[in-house]
């Protein structure tokens, strides 16, 4: 009988996870992510996987998003809106989908007790305090210079994309 203990979900934040591998100069596999997680400790069980992106327009994706569905992720999305920034003068485009991994990340809560959380973004430090509190053991995956300081101080563990990026890495065949 697995130990209890090792129940994981997975939470990317696709398009925090975007930039960061942009920087890096390499782009994971979501595919490899899962088995990597998996196999990591032999008695880990997979619960849920959950993947978070903003898109253009309805249509965009569509057939990464279909991909991430068959792989066994559960995928979220936010049309983008445009902002403008008045000290750049320029537009930008933003879908900030923070609140809906958080909820998902409570609303699952009792399924799991491991969590794996791809994203550098400091607006998940409140989040993952609380759930620490519940016993939850926390790994967050981000890159340097892109990792809010509170974020990795609140975690249990943290990884560089770096450190796993030869069993994490898009293969082109």
């Amino acid at each position: 009988m697995p130990n209890i203990k090792n129940r994981l979900s997975i939470f990317v934040d696709g398009n925090n996870m975007f930039y960061a591998q942009q920087k890096n100069g390499w782009f994971f596999d979501p595919r490899r992510v899962l088995s990597y997680f998996k196999n990591e400790q032999s008695d880990i069980i997979l619960i849920n996987a959950f993947w978070y992106t903003g898109l253009k327009d309805p249509q965009d994706q569509r057939g990464f998003r279909d991909a991430l569905i068959s792989l066994g992720y559960t995928v979220r999305t936010k049309i983008l809106k445009e902002y403008y920034d008045d000290s750049s003068g320029r537009y930008s485009q933003k879908a900030n989908l923070d609140i809906e991994i958080v909820v998902d990340m409570f609303n699952t809560v009792d399924q799991y007790d491991r969590v794996v959380l791809f994203s550098g973004d400091g607006d998940f430090e409140r989040a993952i305090e609380l759930l620490r509190s519940k016993n939850t053991h926390i790994t967050v995956v981000s890159t340097e210079g892109m990792i809010a300081r509170e974020l990795r101080n609140a975690t249990d563990r943290y990884i560089d994309l770096n450190d796993i990026r030869e069993h994490i890495e898009k293969i082109d065949y």
